[in-house]
């Protein structure tokens, strides 16, 4: 038996998890009070009232909460603490290896431009990761080191939502909507690769984000196509409010090499392509391809539930589909503070509702770091894959799994 005690040490991973939806409340509190920043509460029981839930009406009532945490990082002190604290957070229940990932032109501003921002994030993920890293049982080789790495979210659409959107469109007002989200995404991709490139810091992956309907892949296609040619890892958020045509789109004109939730993968009713007359054969062909290229989606159990509330309950998930079909997934938390969860509670969660072995579960947890966008060599990487296995293996047997 899976025991919740076995689930909090094994060694984790989360590779879906935004920055902004992951702060500690008592620190947003304590920011917003600094800063003057307007909250509807100034105590946690406030706020854990009217922002974030437990459960939400529908998936603007979950965005709402990000306007105010948002507004928590504009500046480099807060950037870098929020970083830290959510580092220490991960490792204190067992994560040894996260991808943080925001939209940094959301935090860009006339005090902190691209390299500013990914700077202030990386101090407060590489002291966290050191303090670790140092201690004794992760120096004597007890248990594995924390690594992390940062993705970089361009959005699908924006309005004046940040100061640097507000100079952005002020400075193409001829450019129609379409051209600049594509535009935006292009110059900040082109950004987060010279950063990395002279700084070291390791930005592994880009991500697309936002309302997938109305605002398809292919208007970021450049961008994309960027990263690619400068060996820059992609995942996208696809499949997570539309069907698979998004899914498809994420694949083959943004190389998505991973997927941000994929929940609508077997939904054929989603389909609204007329030239796709057999709507069960592209599902069954897409789906395929996905678990032939070990394309790996990023399951967000309970964000689902709380964005969607026509799922109703855990044990309609269509993570049982991805199960059934023996995709590559891994269990993530999307947003931390939103969601009121972790990754331990992640995979209770699919332990309890999908009839999980042992077994199931450890290929479950290793793919996590499997197909993470390590920031090293491929050597490196798998020497660090198998010391978290052997690290796993010895909590099989002393757990009775072996």
């Amino acid at each position: 038996m899976i025991t919740k005690k076995f689930i909090e040490q094994a060694p984790k991973s989360d590779l879906h998890v935004h920055l902004d939806g992951s702060l500690r409340v008592p620190t947003l509190i304590e920011i917003a009070r600094k800063d003057n920043i307007s909250l509807p509460s100034f105590t946690p029981e406030g706020l854990y009232e009217t922002v974030f839930k437990d459960n939400y009406e529908s998936l603007e009532e979950y965005l709402a909460g990000f306007q105010y945490t948002v507004q928590a990082m504009q500046t480099p002190e807060n950037l870098e603490r929020i970083a830290y604290e959510f580092a220490r957070d991960n490792q204190n229940e067992g994560v040894r290896y996260v991808e943080v990932r925001f939209a940094p032109q959301l935090h860009m501003n006339s005090r902190m431009d691209l390299e500013g921002v990914m700077v202030s994030v990386n101090k407060g993920m590489e002291r966290a990761a050191r303090e670790f890293n140092n201690s004794p049982t992760v120096l004597d080789g007890q248990e594995p080191r924390f690594v992390y790495g940062i993705i970089a979210c361009a959005l699908r659409s924006f309005g004046r939502m940040s100061e640097y959107y507000n100079v952005f469109l002020d400075a193409h007002p001829f450019s129609k909507p379409k051209r600049n989200f594509g535009l935006a995404s292009y110059e900040l991709v082109q950004g987060v690769v010279e950063v990395r490139d002279r700084l070291g810091i390791p930005i592994v992956g880009f991500d697309l984000a936002g309302p997938e309907h109305g605002f398809p892949a292919d208007d970021h296609w450049k961008a994309f196509h960027f990263a690619q040619k400068n060996f820059l890892h992609k995942t996208v958020h696809a499949g997570e409010a539309y069907g698979p045509e998004s899914i498809f789109q994420a694949i083959t004109d943004l190389y998505a090499e991973r997927l941000g939730h994929g929940y609508y993968l077997f939904d054929t009713a989603r389909i609204t392509t007329p030239e796709i007359i057999d709507k069960e054969k592209y599902v069954q062909d897409l789906s395929r391809y996905i678990a032939d290229k070990r394309i790996t989606i990023e399951v967000c159990l309970t964000s689902n539930l709380q964005t969607n509330p026509a799922i109703k309950d855990m044990g309609h998930h269509q993570f049982r589909k991805m199960k059934e079909a023996r995709l590559s997934t891994t269990f993530c938390t999307d947003n931390r503070l939103m969601s009121k969860t972790t990754v331990t509670r992640e995979i209770g969660l699919a332990v309890d509702n999908f009839a999980i072995s042992p077994k199931e579960l450890k290929d479950h947890i290793i793919y996590g770091f499997k197909r993470c966008f390590f920031p090293g060599a491929y050597t490196e990487k798998r020497q660090y894959v198998r010391t978290i296995i052997d690290y796993y293996e010895m909590l099989e047997r002393e757990h009775g799994f072996a």
